[in-house]
């Protein structure tokens, strides 16, 4: 099997200037443009958190997009391999 098709979970915490910059909703509009699910939400410590699954490949394109639209916000994303779970039928926006 190709590595960038087998089917991924990313789980990225991300920290700095993150809230109160639109970043859920670039988030989101970034995963539609691309076949991977998830959500991302805000968390009380004034992080993001946000799940990304797919194909490899495209979960890194994508995380990659919001690296880039962020740059001058984030100061760190820590990032976690997880299980897919393969029950996400889209990208949401988690309250």
């Amino acid at each position: 099997m190709d590595p960038a098709r087998e089917i991924v979970r990313q789980r990225v915490l991300y920290s700095g200037h993150v809230q109160g910059v639109c970043f859920r909703a670039t988030a989101a509009d970034l995963a539609r443009r691309r076949p991977v699910v998830g959500w991302v939400r805000n968390r009380p410590d004034g992080t993001v958190e946000l799940e990304a699954e797919g194909a490899a490949g495209e979960v890194t394109a994508f995380l990659d997009d919001v690296a880039r639209h962020f740059a001058r916000n984030i100061a760190d994303a820590a990032r976690t391999a997880l299980p897919p779970r393969g029950d996400e039928t889209g990208f949401e926006i988690r309250y």
